[in-house]
């Protein structure tokens, strides 16, 4: 096995339209204690480098293996080439090749312990379709490279950690999304994940119920009785700490939440809105049940901010140092 000393971090630059490279130039302005590679084309990195008037030192890497530890400003770089011409702010399904193959190569890096972690700039997923590759996402996409059957979604700042039993769903659909099966996975996910990305020996996971007041004994809904509550205690037979569904609408300042280490919402906006609200900008998107790391911003593309100086970084320097916390742990 490869021992370093510290970290190999690769970062997608993502949608090159967008602020993808807006905010992987900015960050790596900043300090990390890793080597730290960015998967994009060269020629696009340079030319926003130049509009954004950021001082950098942009280098091509002759081979992966060749990365070394970050300085401030210096941008080592495995070239991708785009097939087209960047224009920020301009979406341009040509160069949808261009985004999937920058995915694949860090799949294949981290795949191969050639690298420890994966963080990715957002992309435009309608454009990449536009183009006629099949493309759900991140998440799905590295599940399947990984041939996941099942991976979570887990948001973290500084307030909370907050994991999804359900995602990118309408409301009609969720209750039917749930089973005992999936919520038992998603908690062996959950618990496995922070134990090896977060080193925590036995985490505590705070459940919410999927109706209002968690169902009020059966009154606002049966999902709890029949569905929530057989699942929290199979995991608890296994050794898994989580607590029976609390009602969202107050556990977020329950004491129950406030000591867990991460709270487990139903859908999307039920955790969501409290977690951005504590923390928008400086969140990162983690996904838990890969055989690697895998953190994200926690924005889109932000194509009218693209090249205008007004994208922030906050949330790609907290992703790039969530996945150095989770690689260590995780080694």
């Amino acid at each position: 096995m490869r021992v370093v000393s510290l970290p190999r971090i690769l970062v997608t630059a993502g949608e090159p339209a967008g602020v993808g490279p807006d905010v992987v130039l900015r960050a790596l302005q900043s300090d990390f204690a890793a080597h730290i590679a960015v998967i994009a084309d060269v020629s696009v990195l340079q030319k926003r480098a130049a509009l954004l008037d950021i001082d950098c030192n942009i280098q091509c890497l002759d081979k992966p293996e060749s990365v070394s530890i970050h300085t401030p400003g210096r941008i080592q770089v495995l070239h991708t080439e785009c097939a087209d011409t960047v224009i920020p702010g301009t979406l341009n399904s040509a160069n949808a090749p261009y985004v999937v193959r920058t995915l694949e190569i860090a799949a294949v890096l981290t795949r191969d312990s050639v690298y420890d972690a994966i963080v990715t700039a957002p992309v435009q997923k309608s454009i990449i379709n536009d183009y006629g590759v099949p493309f759900s996402g991140h998440t799905e996409f590295f599940a399947e490279f990984f041939a996941c059957d099942d991976v979570v979604m887990l948001l973290a700042n500084q307030h909370f950690k907050v994991a999804l039993a359900t995602t990118h769903l309408p409301l009609r659909n969720v209750a039917d999304a749930i089973s005992q099966d999936s919520l038992c996975r998603q908690l062996r996910i959950i618990n496995r994940g922070l134990r090896d990305f977060y080193g925590k020996a036995q985490p505590k996971i705070a459940m919410l119920g999927l109706n209002p007041h968690a169902g009020e004994g059966g009154h606002l809904g049966r999902e709890e009785i029949d569905v929530l509550i057989p699942a929290a205690e199979i995991a608890r037979a296994e050794g898994i700490n989580v607590t029976l569904p609390l009602p969202a609408d107050t556990a977020f300042i329950s004491e129950q939440v406030e000591d867990a280490d991460v709270i487990l919402a139903m859908y999307h906006d039920q955790g969501l809105p409290v977690l951005k609200t504590s923390g928008f900008g400086h969140s990162v998107n983690i996904t838990l049940g890969l055989p690697v790391v895998r953190t994200s911003v926690d924005h889109g593309t932000a194509i009218g901010l693209a090249g205008t100086g007004k994208a922030s970084e906050g949330s790609m320097i907290a992703a790039i140092n969530e996945a150095l916390c989770c690689a260590r742990h995780r080694h």
